[in-house]
């Protein structure tokens, strides 16, 4: 008679300890206390944990880098996206990370409000900010490169930092949004993107008022 064979069970993967880690902490409604512990509740060995993350905080930060990447993937696979301007990569990103986020809105929500310390809060940030930085600093250079003068060419630093600035804003806007579908954060998004473009042109003026007056308007309300 034949042995039986032994069907052994698959580890855990990157992308299913994510998972796993946002389902607990929404429905138990907070963090874990110990990886040990996560491990066991989730029927894997700390190794395979470790072979992925550091620790939940490094776990944290990486789910930030997940919404980063499959949102960058998403906007490549627009039809021709390669074709956009600057400009409209900009808020392809924007557009599409926001989604990604209001489709993961109740984890977001407890990982920026668990911690009232803002150092926390950009600890866990910090990779998402390398990449918007470095997206926003690929734009900038490449509308450098199409200007003959030097004169002409804008700061890439100050550019990619201002990205990041205006990612912060959004994400604060978009939190306290109750608009229905959020559309008023896709106002935000498309005036705010329109905004910190024509600052590096040569007419920002009617940009920044108009999107100046929408916040005061919003705010007023």
């Amino acid at each position: 008679m034949a042995a039986k064979k032994t069907t052994k069970k698959a580890g855990m993967t990157r992308d299913s300890i994510i998972s796993a880690y946002m389902e607990q902490v929404l429905e138990s409604e907070k963090a874990p206390k110990s990886v040990y512990k996560f491990c066991k509740e989730h029927n894997c060995k700390e190794d395979e944990f470790y072979n992925f993350f550091g620790s939940f905080e490094g776990l944290q930060s990486e789910i930030w880098n997940t919404f980063f990447d499959k949102s960058m993937e998403l906007s490549h696979q627009v039809e021709s996206y390669e074709a956009y301007s600057n400009k409209e990569k900009m808020l392809t990103f924007f557009y599409t990370f926001f989604e990604m986020l209001t489709a993961n809105r109740s984890y977001v929500l407890f990982a920026l409000k668990e911690h009232s310390d803002i150092m926390k809060n950009m600890s866990q940030l910090k990779g998402l900010r390398k990449r918007v930085k470095e997206f926003a600093s690929e734009l900038i250079q490449d509308k450098n490169d199409e200007k003959q003068l030097k004169i002409l060419k804008h700061p890439v630093s100050v550019f990619s930092e201002g990205a990041w600035l205006q990612t912060m804003f959004i994400l604060k806007y978009w939190m306290e949004d109750n608009s229905p579908s959020f559309e008023k954060t896709d106002v935000v998004i498309e005036k705010s993107v329109r905004a910190i473009f024509d600052i590096f042109e040569t007419t920002p003026l009617e940009s920044i008022l108009d999107f100046g007056k929408f916040l005061w308007k919003e705010k007023m309300n």
